[in-house]
Formats: C-alpha cells, sequence, structure tokens
C-alpha cells in the first residue's frame, strides 16, 4: 500500500442487512468501495453510481485506445500532423467563408 492511501473497506455480506446506512454513507463519503465477503472470500463490490460510471468510462476509452493501437499496428500508412490538420483547416476557411457570404 503506497504512503497517503487508505486501508480498503471490507466487511461481511451480512453487513448489508444490518449497516446498510452505515456502507452507504462510507460509500459516498470516501467516494471509495466497500468490499463484502462471503464467509472469508470476496464475494461483491459496493460502490456509488458516480464511482461505477466513472470506472464504465474509463473502460471504453482503453477498450478504444486497444482497438487504435491494433488498427495502427495493422497498418502501415502514417500521415504527419500536417497532412491531418491542412486539409481540415482549408475546411474550417471555406465554411467560416461561405457562413459570411450567407
Amino acid at each position: 500500500m503506497r504512503e497517503g492511501e487508505e486501508m480498503p473497506v471490507i466487511c461481511p455480506v451480512t453487513d448489508l442487512k444490518t449497516r446498510l446506512s452505515e456502507i452507504t454513507r462510507v460509500v459516498h463519503e470516501t467516494d471509495e468501495p466497500v468490499f463484502l465477503t462471503n464467509k472469508g472470500y470476496g464475494d461483491m463490490v459496493v460502490m456509488s453510481m458516480n464511482n461505477w460510471e466513472e470506472m464504465n468510462f474509463e473502460n471504453e476509452i482503453y477498450q478504444k485506445l486497444i482497438e487504435a493501437q491494433a488498427e495502427a499496428q495493422s497498418n502501415p500508412m502514417r500521415l504527419s500532423h500536417d497532412e491531418v490538420f491542412k486539409p481540415l483547416r482549408q475546411k474550417i476557411k471555406n465554411y467560416i467563408k461561405t457562413a459570411e457570404n450567407d
């Protein structure tokens, strides 16, 4: 465990019945998950919806990076910064010019 990190909150799954409000409070106040055990083994994780959505968003980005890396490895074509952005800048200039004339 790194310096400054808190120990994870671990409790038996039976605490959901007796300490649900406390578990809910801990999850929201610390923005960290609570790990639940069953017969001494990891069983479930309780986390805030915000934390879950953030984790899913990060996983989506990670998956997209993996896909992009695979695409880059399978495609030998490489473009420079100017080859990508020069045509885009020209399109934007043309769009602005057209919009100004309307």
